[in-house]
């Protein structure tokens, strides 16, 4: 049984693909690169982003420098509202929370993601947060997701995790969470994430009743000699 929910936050609740992407390449043109659209592709879902865009500037920058800048660039963006929740978010995780304790598991730094959180009035509702820095191995690793269940005080399989990215689905599925995918923009999957979801959702407007049905399902009784498994 499900008894708690994990999300990631960067194009899951909060629409920061594109910030991130703008941030990175100013940052970068400063430094004689000029941005390319594979280059934003390259972001998404990447937990070594920083190391990335060091390596786009020539060996002019260490990476804690990239951290240092795009972090605080990303976190006045929103704390001034430039960066606005995906649509149904909020209220998806809020529905999650109705549910059970609520974490987030993301690649991106902490300054960055309290800033986020409490942009979207929902710092108040978050048990645990696990970042880039609280790991050895970022996403598709299974850190992220093994930290939360831990601080959680759960096992991973109750626990629910939603997120967008190949990545991150296979960090979650890898630390033995259920998934419940929403890949941005009808983002199609790799054939390899094709089995690994539990459910699926075109956006969180739509996930809020697949979240709330698979919160609400019970295990089968096991028949004698057979294996339970709990099917949607």
């Amino acid at each position: 049984m499900l008894r708690a929910t994990v999300f990631d936050l960067d194009d899951t609740l909060i629409d920061t693909g594109h910030a991130w992407g703008r941030v990175c390449a100013d940052f970068t043109a400063r430094h004689g690169h000029v941005w390319r659209p594979q280059d934003g592709i390259a972001l998404h879902g990447n937990g070594h982003w920083a190391s990335y865009v060091a390596d786009l500037c020539g060996g002019a920058v260490e990476t804690a420098e990239v951290v240092e800048t795009c972090t605080r660039v990303m976190a006045e963006a929103c704390a001034a509202g430039r960066i606005p929740a995906l649509p149904g978010a909020v209220e998806l995780f809020r529905e999650a929370g109705r549910h059970g304790p609520v974490a987030v598991a993301t690649a991106s730094p902490r300054l960055f993601v309290l800033a986020a959180l409490q942009h979207l009035g929902l710092a108040s509702g978050v048990t645990a947060v696990v970042c880039g820095e609280d790991v050895a191995r970022v996403k598709p690793a299974p850190d992220p997701y093994l930290h939360a269940a831990a601080a959680l005080g759960l096992s991973p399989s109750c626990c629910l995790a939603v997120e967008d990215s190949p990545n991150g689905i296979r960090s979650a599925a890898a630390a033995g969470m259920p998934v419940l995918a929403i890949p941005r923009d009808g983002m199609h999957l790799p054939a390899d994430l094709a089995r690994l979801p539990l459910a699926r959702a075109r956006d969180a407007v739509h996930a809020l009743p697949t979240l709330i049905r698979l919160f609400a399902r019970r295990p089968e009784p096991a028949l004698p000699g057979r294996r339970s498994d709990v099917t949607g």
